[in-house]
């Protein structure tokens, strides 16, 4: 009886991705497989995700190399052998399975699986719901900002996808014009997956949403004696507090006094509206081997501040080791990023596409300062706020600002004050 060959095809591991670019391939062929195992890493638009095998057998075939990007549905390795356990769909580690199923821990041994059947060679079927319309991230947003509902279009791009230019067709009757090919010349890096999702976040952003920055400069003496009582603190043992830290609890409080800072503009169909929210979720600019990333620190308000430090420590190293998830970094509604790392005085962040607000903080550099009408050398560190002025008026976001500015002179009385 001949052995049953199974093709594993890309599957969507967002919500509407359109491909992913293969970064390395845990096996090889000739190797034996079970259901679970580690098989590919992958780097979608959002993050680098992992893929198990769904099936046991034999490698006989991977369909991309290291460096290739493969749409979605398109096969990426075929096994022979065993059958797939109880027709199992293939899932993202830690996703669940699909609706209807149980979910179930990765098996830590390989598994019996039943006996051969022969079968033709099929793909793995996607996961039994409506397929979304295949659209990108960032045009996704810029749809349901615009109103415009994306399954009733037709996209122009490869495969069917719905590009920027077919969303704003739809509201201007203008035919949209295809996307431009990618060149790469000598020297030239070609822009992908995160990277490329992050630039083109940051240009709808840039040129959507009305940016005002404020600044102000703070006296960091009391954070910085709260920083070191901190660490000096058995509680504080598993992780090290920064003044990051202290910002992080400073902004999540301004947040919550002034909420259009924590807050999203929407083009409806009926008029424009302003969501306020009522989860104050951190998004935490990280610098990491992939480029720029943003994990959130979620229900951010509900935490302590030593619960706050542990989790920005686990999110950031999470998304350092390139082992976030999508939904790892997706979800905030305000971002801090820290630029003083780089040596960097103050600048003017571009707002992330669904938030109203956020805050970049400098290096703390020592400073002459008056201080009970004398000059003396304090640390100091510049703040700058950049806001959407369709949320945020420039009384509102200076407000907000001037309440982190606050927290951080006396973050103390601050956090006795609740």
């Amino acid at each position: 009886m001949p052995d049953q060959i199974q093709v594993f095809a890309l599957p969507d591991v967002g919500e509407g991705l359109t491909e992913g670019e293969i970064l390395v391939w845990h096996v090889k062929v000739g190797d034996v497989v079970t259901v679970n195992q580690p098989l590919v890493e992958i780097e979608t638009a959002k993050a680098a995700v992992e893929l198990p095998c769904p099936f046991a057998g034999t490698v006989t075939e991977l369909h991309a190399q290291p460096g290739e990007v493969v749409p979605v549905g398109a096969p990426i390795v075929s096994i022979t052998g065993a059958a797939a356990l109880h027709q199992r769909e293939s899932v993202l580690v830690g996703y669940g399975v699909k609706h209807g199923g149980e979910p179930r821990r990765r098996a830590r041994r390989a598994m019996a699986a039943p006996a051969p059947v022969p079968l033709r060679p099929r793909v793995v079927p996607m996961p039994d719901r409506e397929p979304a319309p295949r659209a990108k991230p960032i045009v996704r947003k810029l749809a349901k900002d615009l109103g415009v509902d994306l399954a009733e279009l037709t996209g122009t791009g490869d495969l069917g996808v719905v590009t920027r230019e077919d969303v704003l067709g739809a509201t201007s009757g203008v035919s949209p014009a295809p996307e431009p090919f990618d060149v790469v010349a000598t020297g030239a890096v070609v822009v992908r997956g995160v990277q490329r999702a992050m630039a083109e976040a940051m240009v709808l952003s840039a040129f959507s949403a009305p940016h005002v920055t404020v600044w102000v400069d703070v006296d960091m003496t009391s954070t910085e004696g709260l920083v070191r009582r901190m660490r000096a603190h058995p509680a504080f043992a598993d992780v090290r507090p920064t003044a990051l830290t202290i910002v992080s609890a400073a902004l999540v409080r301004a947040a919550r006094q002034h909420p259009r800072i924590n807050a999203t503009w929407v083009d409806g169909p009926e008029g424009p509206v302003i969501t306020e929210h009522a989860d104050i979720n951190l998004g935490l600019a990280a610098d990491t081997p992939r480029g720029l990333l943003v994990p959130v620190v979620r229900d951010a308000i509900r935490l302590s501040l030593i619960e706050l430090a542990r989790a920005q420590k686990a999110v950031i190293d999470t998304a350092r080791a390139g082992r976030s998830t999508p939904a790892d970094l997706t979800g905030s509604t305000v971002t801090l990023t820290n630029i003083g790392v780089f040596g960097v005085d103050g600048g003017t962040p571009i707002i992330n596409p669904g938030e109203s607000a956020i805050l970049a903080m400098g290096r703390i550099i020592d400073k002459p300062w008056v201080v009970d009408g004398e000059v003396r050398v304090r640390p100091i560190m510049q703040l700058s706020l950049s806001f959407d002025h369709r949320v945020c008026d420039g009384a509102q976001g200076s407000r907000a600002l001037a309440a982190v500015a606050a927290f951080l002179a006396d973050p103390a009385a601050e956090l006795l004050l609740g």
